[in-house]
């Protein structure tokens, strides 16, 4: 049996790409400095999305970091993300109908209008932040639409949001914790107050009807309830911003693909799927072993905390023709795309994510045709878990708009 090759999480952080291009050839398993097992063959971070030998982390790797107690642990706990079993089905149930496909098909005109908004409000300047001004933005007035919040509470939902979903990542330090708390007691808090109003004053919009599921049958806590909607809020905001961010990014790095999406609106949504694959926004799904399991001749022990990198899955040329090549008119996509994971944690919000994604890019390409990086590509950072984007500025002339 073979031993699994040992680098540091600030290697694979820097060069994840490299690296795993590299070792996919020689062994199915890499291994953190942390101790943490890294699958990075398609084939196996498939089957393991869904292999019984396999479970859904819970609070493992924050309980490592230091998250012993505090409003922190208790969104950990109680959020549908880190749970299984009858808690995970009981925690996501009452959300499933509100993010199936016939109702988000629904919310593609009030997408559309709020991206358009977006680029009108800029679009005689000539240039934008586009992380600030657009990408942020975007994500956030749709899941205030869907939960029926003002879109004045975005500038603090999102603060706390930003900051709490590093704890999605498993290479958070222990000098982060504190911050992180404090985003999880301030989130926690507005919460708090919407689930309290919405009991005093029901209205025609989702957390109502969701504290009124709540409260006839019983099954989840206070806490629970809480926690789900802390969830809502942050995949609903924060994925979908990165994502954004680097599916423009990417295209404008490729002029040829960003003229023919312009020119014909047709190639959307294979370039929303291509960008997801390239670069995703959501690095690796944690699981933990509850047995040993031989890859390929390695072993991967019972136990132990296992990253199956959707990174390295989406790169693999076992899965896809020429993988390092950035493809819009790609003719080998998988039935379900690997970004929006497997099995019964499989992204909840994958359908809305591809409406935004979709009514985004076509506005862009619509209204902005001449758009041009204004600078440098994203910076895109992590690799595991939900990853950072920084520094994007895109600039466009206003003469030809």
């Amino acid at each position: 049996m073979h031993q699994p090759l040992t680098f540091t999480s600030a290697e694979l952080d820097a060069n994840a790409h490299d690296i795993f291009r590299r070792y996919r050839p020689v062994t199915p398993l890499l291994m953190r400095d942390d101790g943490i097992y890294v699958a990075i063959r398609a084939g196996d971070v498939q089957r393991l999305f869904t292999d019984p030998r396999t479970r859904q982390m819970e609070t493992e790797i924050a309980q490592v970091r230091g998250v012993t107690d505090g409003p922190l642990l208790e969104f950990l706990q109680h959020t549908m993300v880190l749970s299984n079993g009858m808690a995970h089905r009981q925690r996501r149930l009452p959300l499933v109908q509100a993010f199936a496909s016939r109702f988000i098909h629904e919310l593609r005109p009030h997408v559309r209008a709020i991206a358009e908004g977006l680029i009108d409000a800029c679009q005689g300047a000539g240039s934008m932040d586009f992380i600030q001004d657009f990408a942020s933005w975007l994500p956030a007035h749709v899941i205030c639409r869907i939960l029926g919040i003002p879109d004045s509470d975005i500038p603090g939902f999102t603060r706390s949001v930003y900051s709490l979903s590093r704890a999605f990542s498993s290479t958070f330090a222990r000098g982060e914790v504190p911050a992180m708390q404090q985003a999880a007691g301030e989130l926690k808090a507005y919460v708090e107050s919407l689930v309290a109003e919405r009991r005093r004053h029901p209205r025609e919009d989702f957390i109502s009807a969701f504290v009124a599921a709540c409260d006839a049958s019983g099954t989840l806590s206070h806490a629970e309830e809480v926690a789900q909607l802390m969830t809502i809020l942050l995949a609903g905001s924060d994925t979908t911003r990165s994502a954004l961010a680097i599916q423009t990014s990417l295209l404008l790095q490729h002029p040829e693909q960003w003229r023919a999406v312009c020119r014909d609106p047709g190639l959307v949504p294979g370039a929303v799927l291509e960008c997801l694959r390239y670069e995703p926004a959501v690095a690796s799904v944690p699981r933990v072993t509850l047995e040993d399991i031989v890859l390929d001749g390695t072993v991967l022990p019972g136990g132990r905390i296992l990253s199956l990198s959707t990174l390295s899955a989406l790169r693999d040329p076992a899965l896809y023709a020429d993988p390092d090549r950035l493809d819009i008119r790609r003719a080998d996509p998988p039935r379900r795309h690997p970004v929006f994971g497997g099995g019964v944690h499989r992204c909840l919000g994958e359908a809305l994510a591809k409406v935004e994604l979709e009514e985004a890019l076509a506005a862009l390409a619509r209204r902005l045709p001449h758009l041009a990086l204004d600078g440098d590509p994203v910076r895109v950072e992590g690799g595991f878990g939900i990853r950072t984007v920084r520094g994007l500025r895109v600039r466009w002339d206003r003469t030809r708009t």
